[in-house]
């Protein structure tokens, strides 16, 4: 599996990352894309706006890449990761 290195990361526009002031979770294929899904609890020091937004650019991304997404809304995907958020029972 290819991980994009950091010198590759460095080039990329920012606008292909999920987060692009932080420059986290890059969506530049499918395996990113569902990458981003996996591990969107786990970014930190973000805002509720930055979050709604980065989950705007990855479904864009997965329609791009033909990712499926089976969840509603990013607070579907709010698990309780490094944020220590959680969502609301399912």
């Amino acid at each position: 599996m290819a991980t994009v290195s950091t010198r590759q990361k460095n080039r990329m526009s920012s606008q292909t990352f999920a987060f692009p002031k932080e420059r986290k979770e890059p969506l530049n294929d499918a395996r990113h894309v569902r990458n981003a899904v996996a591990r969107f609890d786990q970014v930190e020091g973000v805002s509720d706006r930055e979050r709604e937004s980065a989950w705007r650019r990855i479904r864009a991304a997965a329609r791009k890449y033909g990712v499926e997404i089976k969840v509603r809304g990013w607070r579907q995907l709010m698990k309780g990761g490094k944020s220590g958020r959680r969502s609301a029972p399912r």
